[in-house]
């Protein structure tokens, strides 16, 4: 069998010590967070990427083990496991190539081959085979095929039992691994996907539109066009095939099987083998060849969705500040809460500004005497109906206040899921969910991360086809980004809530919701050691996830920043040579950074971590994320009708796809900045320019109010249009492009090569 941990050493560019050490931790039960943080020493340094590739490649080599075993024993079971089919099996790396393998031996339902063999043709077929041969005689089919014929077992002519016999081969032809293995790669590398729009839809009724006529090679279509074919099939729009010369395929399959140049046996084959490709192998390998695609595009559309959720976790925080939320509406109108610097909630009220002007004036009271009251420093107002109306009528109020507030249109968008949600119920079991979206809203500017862990990231609405990709592996990912950004940032022990806590390392739902009981019943906690205290968190989950627990304000100052409690002692140790208390040594800046960290090494404790602490001792508390910003929209431009092409606005940056960015302008319709309008330069990836979350500047090209499409662009505006490449050679140069595919896995061959390859043989 495999050695896994040097395969993987191997395969991902490591040290066998960093594989197995690393191997080791997760075997313990540490998580990707803890080893990339505090284990450095221990994986020469290895990031979350890195730890996370090693994972994901171990697990599926350690079931790739697990389905050889299995394999390896019904074939031995079956009695025709021979040393060479067992040594294959064991140094097979991938599972559809194990299959393969497996595939003449797996057990079938009753087939025209076995049937065949029920009635006693298999010899015929081995007489055939041996037929197929150089130098074999010249012999005539028909008079040995009589033989078998037998009223009592259904062969009822020599075409009867030489029809049998072409089942029993065709069947093994079929079933031959390196056949399947090259035919599946050659519909990769020369097929087509063509789509059509079904007859019941006429032009311009679908928004299948791009692929009434469309087609791309199989090896280089687009993750997202493939996602929207298998949308548009699924919805029953779309017919999606998979297009090939099947005359190359038929001439391989000769080339490969035909040895004989006695024209009965050749052409006994040639029907053998049309047989055999048609009815046993085409649809299957197709069904494959679709399957694989259908993954990648998958891998990439979840590597987009799991960026844009990194970019949105950790937007800037607007602070925890007193704040205003607002979620806008017309005839229902406009729900106002307001929270404290923790997030709490403290009031809320319903006011009507886009009705009687007698309301608009009540609704600027009700409006003044909250900002007062409360102190407020921040207005979030949702980005939904009535958002940019609700923004002027704010807009208004503040100028006749003496401290204005900073206003920020927030994007909404879950808001409503997670107010319906039993988390919300949970948090607010007595308000009705429109108070709870507004006070989503309000939290979501305050610290996007702390609220936004309590929504299921595909209602948040950054994705790419998030419904139609493999969801459980969509599902892992996100959680796994989630993980991430928790534990990168932090969380303070006293105020987070028990959804953002189950992401911090080591500690589950149970722990969480322990650790909220606690600090209910006992009041804030006063350093990370009494974690401790926690019911069911024990020295594992200590551990795990003390370091990524902040304590503000606590009896030990270094309880506020990413030093482990297991460091500690290296601190007090830097404290006491600078001479300095262990309460001032995070006030020491400059001394700090002059350290020698060779003076603190210890077996446990290298200069990897040494320099993750004296960076935090540097700025302890701090949040990596970036600082704070906003847009502006524009005044007046509140619907699409507004728009004009050449109008130049800010806006935010909502989503990034594989094609492009979406941007909202204000006005209740993102518009496209379509990859080509990017940048002045060619753009292979969107996510190389823009993020989620980012404040840009557009320009309007063209909009569709039909349609509600809106095309922007952030190019200079005299910039030349550039012709893009086509799909498959992201934009190289000839020279390059030809350069890169003379190093590339060599083509599959024309039908002109098969028939010459075919025609030397015979």
């Amino acid at each position: 069998m495999l050695d896994i941990p040097k395969l993987l050493a191997a395969e991902l560019s490591l040290k066998p010590s960093q594989v197995q050490n690393a191997l080791e931790l997760f075997a313990e039960g540490a998580t990707v967070p803890f080893i990339a943080r505090y284990r450095k020493e221990r994986t020469g340094e290895m990031n979350e990427v890195q730890l996370r590739d090693l994972l994901d490649r171990y697990t599926y080599l350690t079931e790739l083990e697990e389905r050889k075993a299995a394999i390896l024993k019904s074939i031995a079971e079956q009695g025709k496991l021979t040393e060479e089919l067992q040594t294959q099996i064991e140094n097979c790396l991938q599972k559809n190539e194990l299959e393969d393998l497996y595939l003449p031996y797996r057990p079938k339902r009753r087939t025209k081959a076995t049937i065949a063999r029920e009635k006693g043709l298999e010899p015929l077929a081995e007489w055939i085979k041996s037929l197929n041969q150089p130098q074999a005689p010249a012999t005539a089919l028909e008079p040995e095929a009589a033989k078998y014929v037998s009223e009592e077992r259904g062969v009822r002519s020599a075409a009867d039992a030489l029809q049998g016999a072409s089942d029993i081969l065709a069947e093994e032809v079929a079933e031959k691994a390196n056949l399947r293995a090259y035919l599946r790669d050659y519909l990769i590398q020369s097929g087509l996907f063509v789509s059509r729009v079904k007859p019941d839809y006429p032009e311009g009724s679908t928004k299948f539109e791009m692929y009434r006529a469309f087609q791309a090679k199989v090896k280089a279509i687009a993750p997202h066009n493939l996602l929207a074919l298998y949308r548009g099939e699924a919805e029953g729009i779309l017919e999606f095939d998979l297009e090939f010369d099947q005359e190359a395929v038929l001439e391989y399959l000769e080339s490969q099987e035909i040895r004989s140049k006695q024209r009965p046996i050749r052409e006994f084959y040639r029907a053998m083998l049309q047989d055999a490709f048609n009815r046993l192998m085409k649809n299957s390998l197709i069904s494959e060849v679709r399957a694989a695609k259908k993954q990648e595009a998958d891998i990439e559309s979840i590597k987009t969705f799991e960026a844009n959720l990194r970019e949105l976790l950790l937007a800037a925080p607007a602070g925890m500040k007193p704040t205003l939320a607002i979620d806008p509406g017309f005839r229902t109108g406009c729900k106002v809460c307001v929270l404290d610097q923790t997030g709490k909630f403290l009031e809320y009220q319903t006011i009507y500004p886009h009705q009687a002007e007698a309301q608009r004036v009540q609704a600027a009271n009700t409006l003044k005497t909250l900002i007062n009251k409360y102190q407020v420093e921040l207005i979030a107002i949702g980005n939904g109906t009535a958002s940019r109306e609700t923004d002027e009528f704010v807009g208004e109020v503040l100028k006749i206040l003496d401290r204005q507030p900073i206003k920020v249109i927030v994007n909404e968008a879950g808001a409503s899921v997670y107010s319906a949600s039993d988390v919300a119920i949970a948090e607010f079991p007595d308000q009705d969910v429109t108070v709870r979206g507004a006070i989503s809203i309000g939290r979501r500017l305050q610290d996007p991360l702390a609220e936004l862990v309590k929504i299921d990231p595909k209602s948040i609405g950054v994705g790419q086809y998030q419904h139609d990709v493999d969801q459980k592996l969509l599902k892992k990912k996100l959680d796994e980004t989630v993980e991430s950004c928790v534990n990168y940032v932090g969380v303070d022990l006293n105020t987070a809530s028990k959804e953002l806590l189950t992401f911090i390392s080591g500690i589950n739902a149970t722990v969480a919701n322990n650790i909220v009981n606690y600090r209910n019943q006992n009041g804030a906690f006063q350093n990370r050691r009494e974690l401790m205290k926690v019911p069911k968190l024990g020295p594992k989950a200590f551990e795990q996830s003390a370091g990524f627990l902040r304590i503000r304000g606590g009896n030990n100052p270094l309880d506020n920043t990413a030093v482990h409690p297991e460091s500690y002692k290296v601190v007090e140790a830097i404290a006491k040579d600078l001479n300095v208390p262990l309460t001032q040594v995070t006030q020491l800046a400059e001394q700090v950074r002059k350290v020698d960290l060779k003076k603190y090494v210890t077996d446990t404790i290298g200069e990897p971590t040494l320099r993750d602490i004296l960076a935090e001792l540097e700025k302890p508390g701090r949040d990596p994320r970036a600082e704070f910003k906003y847009a502006t929209f524009k005044a007046g431009i509140k619907e699409i009708s507004d728009l004009k092409p050449g109008m130049e606005l800010e806006g935010v940056v909502t989503n990034v796809a594989n094609f492009g960015a979406f941007v909202d302008i204000g006005v209740h319709q993102d518009g496209l900045v379509h990859v080509s309008q990017l940048a002045d330069r060619f753009v292979s990836d969107p996510k190389q320019i823009v993020k989620v979350g980012q404040v840009v500047k557009v320009r309007v090209v063209e909009v569709n109010e039909q349609l509600k499409r809106i095309s922007l662009s952030m190019r200079s505006a005299d910039a030349p249009n550039e012709k893009r490449p086509t799909q498959g050679n992201s934009g190289k140069s000839k020279e390059k492009q030809s350069q890169a595919n003379s190093q590339a896995k060599p083509a599959a061959p024309t039908l002109d090569d098969l028939k010459a390859k075919f025609n030397r043989r015979t």
